[in-house]
């Protein structure tokens, strides 16, 4: 009898993981059964970290005892996404010989190497063999972010966006950059861009946290002949979908988020995760 019990109590536990399985497989899986991929941002030189990224890349950077490349790429494991594009510039290949494949991290890692620094849109364009076949994912790699992804996904898919940019509330907004979204997360003006017939108010003025889920239809706005053209995604391609009506969105994100760019928000962040009044999920 007790054999019996054991049997049916062990079947409901397999089950229950295989749901589980089913329903992870099924929301980070793209229509095709391909894996989501992902890619970091990682050319930049590091300049607000200098003397360090004179001789160092910023993303090899130590932030609370590990390279700061290493919480994006960890974040998107988390989340089931294995195969990556980082591209490469200032001292590049310190950060490929520190990561290799990605197999260390349980990743699949492939390098976009960038003669010149060719800025966020042409660094996505160089990648589109890379990210061509579907929904993808962008994290700058000075980024630290407690976002649970199955959410951005959800929202994502939800609205059939094109371009979905993670956004969060700083009364420094338009300081960096800042643009508004309505009551339904579209956003309706980027930077000085408006779109011709933009909705009625209220608005939600928010900034950019360095996390974007696309889709590859906006390849569409970038030059076809530009694959060595260095500009700018916020500068160009987003007022262009913005102008265009593109289902261009915004996702409200109120948790724990630091840039890392300087030593001062790095001992920051260091002593928020240190005391544990920050923590990140995906750890």
């Amino acid at each position: 009898m007790q054999n019996a019990k054991c049997k049916v109590q062990k079947s409901k536990m397999l089950s229950s993981f295989c749901i589980f399985q089913f329903a992870f497989f099924t929301l980070h899986c793209p229509e095709g059964g391909d894996a989501m991929k992902g890619m970091i941002f990682a050319a930049g030189e590091g300049q607000r970290l200098r003397p360090v990224t004179d001789k160092m890349p910023k993303a090899l950077v130590r932030v609370a005892g590990r390279p700061m490349i290493e919480y994006p790429l960890l974040l998107l494991r988390h989340y089931g996404v294995r195969e990556v594009i980082i591209n490469l510039h200032h001292l590049g290949e310190q950060i490929e010989a520190y990561l290799g494949d990605g197999a260390k991290l349980g990743l699949k890692i492939t390098y976009s190497k960038e003669q010149e620094l060719l800025d966020t849109g042409g660094g996505l364009l160089k990648a589109k063999p890379f990210l061509r076949d579907g929904t993808f994912i962008v994290v700058n790699t000075d980024v630290l972010i407690d976002l649970r992804l199955a959410d951005l996904i959800d929202f994502h898919r939800a609205k059939k966006a094109t371009a979905t940019l993670v956004l969060r509330p700083d009364e420094l907004a338009d300081q960096y950059g800042s643009m508004d979204i309505d009551s339904e997360g579209r956003i309706c003006r980027f930077l000085q861009a408006k779109p011709p017939a933009a909705p009625a108010g209220p608005y939600t003025k928010l900034m950019f946290t360095g996390v974007q889920i696309l889709e590859p239809k906006i390849f569409d706005y970038m030059a076809t002949d530009a694959g060595s053209a260095k500009f700018g995604t916020t500068k160009d391609t987003y007022p262009k979908m913005l102008m265009a009506e593109e289902a261009l969105y915004g996702f409200r994100f109120d948790g724990f988020w630091q840039d890392v760019g300087t030593a001062e928000r790095i001992k920051q962040v260091e002593d928020r995760l240190g005391k544990g009044s920050s923590r990140l999920h995906y750890l």
